[in-house]
């Protein structure tokens, strides 16, 4: 799938990228190679492959669940200009 300038575009804008005008031509072949690579793999024959989560046959390490940290909640809210029943009261920023 190739992609034009006017697709180039439209995906730096979806992305909120700025893009220099002069640079639009390497991102659409640059993107077209990257969605004919995809195709290529959408080809492949996977009929009776299992779904991996990780490539390697491993177990994941698990550490114990215990408490590392002090519950220092009372400190923080101490230092915060305003606090109530354990939120912090920061100032309204949307107007009604």
């Amino acid at each position: 799938m190739a992609l034009d300038a006017n697709q180039v575009r439209e995906i730096a804008h979806l992305a909120r990228l700025a893009i220099d005008e002069r640079d639009i031509p390497d991102y659409a072949e640059n993107l077209s190679e990257i969605l004919a690579f995809v195709e290529q793999l959408g080809s492949v024959d996977t009929e009776g492959v299992e779904p991996m989560a990780h490539p390697l046959d491993m177990a994941q390490r698990l550490r114990p669940d215990k408490v590392t940290h002090i519950d220092e909640r009372e400190r923080f809210q101490a230092l915060a200009p305003a606090a109530e029943a354990g939120l912090y009261l920061v100032p309204r920023v949307i107007e009604q």
